[in-house]
């Protein structure tokens, strides 16, 4: 009786996912996620765990809706907790596994995992990795892996010469059916995490992310086809308050819920009826990005991450985290971090910055505390966009954010800084929202640092803005 085992790994949707996909069905399938409890505890030098609330919660909405999806086609899950790979070795000897299918991971200790489970199994099993969720497969990129350009630039010209991105496949009608007397289900949330039972976002960020195939592919219809938000992507990306001036797919790409390919066939479908516009390639170009990060990652392996050990917190970089820097255009983005879970691009840009150019904190761990915060965390993208903020890595070259500055071009009434800040509210819209200290002194601190870059953006002393 041929028997293959599913280790989902950031995959937990059954359209256009090749795990799922047989030329020849196994008689039985047995489908398990297997949570690292590492995850769960602070890693040294932080005081949140790598997986915090927001992502946690969002992870388990996405598991309840894949198990009623698998169910429905006379297949089921499994939630096991502890060291993945003592987990997955466990079940393929207790139930006679042949074949056991895994994503190929851009994340250097997941594909240590793998090759630590490969060590484990018994030569008559079978280990396979698939390209999941991402738009092109290693055999179809432009250049071999292990030649890939240094820049996003270069790897995109290669790419857009000569590309073609398969189209995504539904899910599967019926699947095998569950191996018998294997165990099945998992442990409700409270039981895991009490804090991540109990989260829920903020109102203030004006959209809540629900976990689950269905629920990402209704924000990408909302998105394209309801709100036609897409159409005006190019003009509105860098916003800051509101629910369709980005996206907001992230999550769901992140957790698997949805595939690259998915979204760019929508994408494809909506420029057949409406035309094609720069606002539609450029969410395509996006998903570019996120294309190079994944390969990128793949590629480089412990590289991209730098020393193991994190380096010890430092005052500022507490106040980093905790959004009380005095700088509201920084602290406004920290505090909706913490309070819902996800940052627009512009203020993760900008934030990175600040915590490395003028707080000089260490890139490692701004990386490790959005690990531990972001709804949307995905370990290529994540680390990879630190080091590009940071100038260090792939490409060097300095990108210093003067935030007072960005403020003033993206936030020019002080909207977005008195939405996460109420008491700024009271100052009048403009500059005043953005240099407090300088307006009212006896109110409002002065920032943790004044960097001298600053200088051409401050106010006069005293001084208020109509």
């Amino acid at each position: 009786m041929s028997r293959t085992l599913i280790w989902l790994r950031g995959d937990l949707r059954l359209a256009d996912n090749p795990l799922f996909t047989f030329a020849t069905p196994p008689e039985a399938l047995l489908c398990v996620v297997a949570l690292d409890e590492a995850w769960l505890e602070p890693p040294p030098g932080l005081e949140t765990p790598r997986i915090g609330p927001a992502r946690l919660r969002f992870l388990w909405e996405s598991l309840i809706a894949l198990r009623g999806e698998l169910l429905r086609r006379g297949s089921d899950l499994l939630v096991r907790i502890g060291d993945p790979v003592e987990a997955v070795a466990a079940l393929v000897d207790a139930y006679a596994i042949d074949e056991v299918r895994v994503r190929a991971d851009p994340g250097w200790d997941e594909q240590q995992a793998h090759a630590l489970l490969s060590s484990r199994l018994d030569e008559r099993v079978t280990l396979r990795r698939f390209d999941t969720g991402t738009l092109l497969d290693e055999a179809s990129l432009p250049t071999p892996l292990a030649d890939l350009p240094g820049s996003f630039s270069a790897f995109r010209r290669r790419v857009e010469r000569a590309w073609t991105i398969p189209e995504a496949v539904p899910a599967p009608v019926t699947l095998p059916g569950w191996p018998e007397g294997a165990p099945r289900g998992f442990p409700p949330l409270g039981q895991v995490c009490a804090r991540a039972a109990a989260w829920a976002p903020d109102e203030r960020g004006e959209f809540a992310f629900a976990g689950g195939e269905a629920a990402g592919r209704a924000r990408l219809d909302h998105y394209l086809w309801q709100s036609g938000a897409i159409a005006r992507y190019k003009q509105t990306r860098n916003g800051l308050v509101g629910a369709d001036f980005s996206t907001r797919l992230s999550p769901w790409l992140a957790h698997g819920c949805l595939s690259a390919r998915q979204v760019h066939d929508a994408v494809g479908a909506w420029e057949a009826r409406h035309g094609a516009n720069e606002s539609s390639y450029w969410v395509v170009f996006e998903l570019l990005w996120r294309e190079y990060f994944h390969w990128a990652a793949r590629q480089e392996g412990a590289a991209l991450f730098g020393a193991r050990r994190l380096p010890a917190p430092d005052d500022g970089f507490r106040a980093w985290c905790e959004g009380r820097t005095g700088v509201p255009f920084v602290d406004a983005a920290m505090r909706e971090l913490a309070a819902t879970g996800w940052l627009s691009n512009r203020a993760r840009q900008n934030v990175a910055s600040f915590l490395v150019n003028e707080l000089e904190g260490d890139w490692h761990l701004g990386a490790a505390w959005f690990e531990a915060c972001l709804v949307d965390y995905d370990v290529a993208s994540n680390w990879g966009n630190w080091r590009y903020v940071a100038g260090v890595g792939r490409d060097t070259r300095d990108r210093w954010f003067n935030v007072l500055k960005q403020a003033r071009d993206y936030d020019p009434a002080g909207r977005y800084v008195a939405h996460w800040q109420p008491e700024l509210a009271e100052l009048p819209p403009g500059q005043a929202r953005h240099q407090p200290w300088r307006v009212a002194p006896t109110r409002f601190a002065s920032p943790v640092v004044e960097a001298p870059g600053w200088r051409d953006w401050l106010l006069p002393r005293g001084a208020a803005e109509d």
